[in-house]
Formats: structure tokens, C-alpha cells, sequence
């Protein structure tokens, strides 16, 4: 039997130490347990979370091994190697597919029912890396995808057009990357077409400096890596986003990634689509409306992610 209230965190670096910080204070879980080729490290993880207990609600947080993902209903994924300066994701999936050789094997030996969020990068070749070497259902491997792409999307157009961010209505999908797209056809603001919000904010007067914002949103993991070494804070409450999602059984929409079988005519691969996300996983990928621009830009990301898939070794 799986304990919805327990989850585990494989890997704690900056983006798994952070993503446990705010798994604890959301009072999600009742137990937590890290993992680490570093014992040490996830010890004194688990050792300075466990001294928040007075302020959040009870966690039981500690170090372990595989064998205490027995009873996880959620496993999160964020072991790999760190992305340096002028460094893509992809530049990362053969140092990060060697380590999902070694941690996927272990996690479906002591639990088959569980959950697989993957946060790694490059975080679309290592969700279909965790699919094959699991033999997962594809709706329990979950890649964290353009969740948090959406939210830097989000960000900067209500900086851009001075509205609350919980009011702009924007995706970014296809590869969490270079080649992701913004869906620009269908972005609004509570309903108000962006391009009639824009011709109404006295700013630019129309979407000229659309392009501006999506460059930001594509290359702004680039910049915080060059200023500090690492992203961690945003992606950290994206992961708790979804963590929620799954949980609370809430059916939401995020931009997660995931196999795509037939969606806007691609196959063989993940990457981030807006999923309808519940407690089984993912439930159901949405076909939003693309225009012709839109999708060839969508069957360009597909492409790039599938060349990488087709040179792996699984």
C-alpha cells in the first residue's frame, strides 16, 4: 500500500534542498525522505529541515536509502549533473543518462506503484530515459517540463502590461529550452485576447515587444546561472505545483512533460504540453489550439528532442 502522505527526494543539491524546503512548509507530506550518493549531505539536509519542526506543521524528515521507497506515493527526481555557464540542457544528457542507469533500476526494485517527477535536466530526454527504464505506466512519469517556463511567461507579461500575474492566461511548451514556444494565439488576459490587451496598455501598442518577453523567458536560466551558479528557488515551487496537483487530486492544467502519442502529429518522445494532472498522473494532454507558426515551431522542438532520444542507449 502506497502512503499518499510520504514522499522522497533523490538528490540534494541546490534544486532538491530547496524543492524539500518547500515541500515542508506546505504541509503537503507527512514524511520525507532524501537520498543521496552523498550520505552526508543528505544527512545535514535532513538534520537543518528537521529543526524547522517547531514552525511548520509536523514533518518527519530523514536520510535514507532505496529500500524506504517501498510505501512513496511520490518520488521526485532531481539528481544530475548541474548545468554550468554557457552550457544547454542537452549538453547534459549523456552525463545525466548515465545517472538515471543507476537510480531508475533501484527505485522500480523496491516500488512499482509510485509516482516519477522528474525535475533533472534536460528534463524532457530524462522523463522518456525514466519511462523506458521503468516500464512505467506513461501516465506515472511526469517530467516537470514548461511549468516553470509558463511561470517566468507569466512574470514578465504582467510586469510588461502592469496586471496581476494570476490574471495572465499564457503557455510556453515543447522543449524546456532553446526551442520552447510561447503560444501567443491563444495567451490572454481573463479573457481579454493579448493582442487587445496590448493595443490598449499604451506601451508598445501592439506585440512588438512580445518577442522581447519570450527571449527573457528562454534565455533567463542562462543569466541567474551566470549571476549566482544556479536556479533553484522557481523550480523548486514549480515542482511543489505539481507535487499539489497530484496530491490533492485538483485535475489542474499544467505545462508538464510526458509521453506524446498523436498529439499535433507527434510520437516517440515527451515534452511539455498542458496536461489535465491528478492524483494518477497525468490524465489527459490537452491539443490547444496552434497556429501555423505555432506548430511548425512545436515540430522544430519535437525534432531536436527527438534526434537526442534516437542517439541514447536504453
Amino acid at each position: 500500500m502506497l502512503n499518499i502522505q510520504k514522499c522522497a527526494i533523490i538528490g540534494t543539491g541546490f534544486v532538491g534542498a530547496t524543492t524539500a524546503f518547500a515541500l515542508l512548509r506546505s504541509g503537503l507530506f507527512s514524511e520525507m525522505v532524501l537520498i543521496d550518493q552523498n550520505r552526508e549531505k543528505a544527512e545535514g539536509e535532513a538534520m537543518d529541515l528537521s529543526h524547522c519542526d517547531p514552525f511548520v506543521r509536523p514533518v518527519n524528515v530523514w536520510a535514507g536509502d532505496y529500500c524506504d521507497l517501498v510505501d512513496c506515493a511520490l518520488v521526485i527526481i532531481t539528481a544530475g549533473a548541474n548545468q554550468g555557464p554557457n552550457e544547454t540542457r542537452l549538453d547534459l544528457v549523456q552525463k545525466n543518462t548515465r545517472i538515471f542507469g543507476s537510480i531508475i533500476p533501484q527505485i522500480v526494485r523496491y516500488n512499482r506503484e509510485c509516482i516519477l517527477l522528474v525535475v533533472a535536466n534536460p528534463v524532457d530526454v530524462l522523463t522518456y530515459v525514466a519511462l523506458k527504464l521503468s516500464g512505467f505506466p506513461p501516465e506515472r512519469v511526469i517530467g516537470s517540463g514548461t511549468v516553470l517556463d509558463t511561470a517566468r511567461l507569466k512574470y514578465l507579461l504582467s510586469e510588461h502590461l502592469e496586471v496581476d500575474s494570476r490574471n495572465v492566461h499564457a503557455f510556453i511548451i515543447g522543449e524546456h529550452g532553446d526551442t520552447e514556444l510561447p503560444v501567443w494565439s491563444s495567451a490572454n488576459v481573463s479573457g481579454v485576447d493579448i493582442a487587445d490587451f496590448c493595443r490598449s496598455c499604451q506601451k508598445c501598442g501592439d506585440m512588438a515587444c512580445m518577442k522581447e518577453i519570450y527571449d527573457e523567458v528562454k534565455n533567463s536560466a542562462y543569466e541567474v546561472i551566470q549571476k549566482k551558479g544556479a536556479t533553484y528557488y522557481a523550480i523548486a515551487l514549480a515542482v511543489l505545483r505539481i507535487a499539489e496537483a497530484i496530491l490533492r487530486d485538483e485535475h489542474s492544467v499544467l505545462t508538464v512533460s510526458g509521453l506524446v502519442s498523436g498529439h499535433y502529429g507527434l510520437d516517440g518522445l515527451c515534452l511539455g504540453l498542458p496536461s489535465i494532472v491528478g492524483r494518477r498522473g497525468i490524465e489527459q494532454t490537452l491539443d490547444v489550439p496552434l497556429d501555423a507558426g505555432e506548430q511548425q515551431a512545436l515540430e522544430k522542438s519535437a525534432r531536436a528532442l527527438k534526434e537526442v532520444i534516437d542517439q541514447l542507449e536504453l
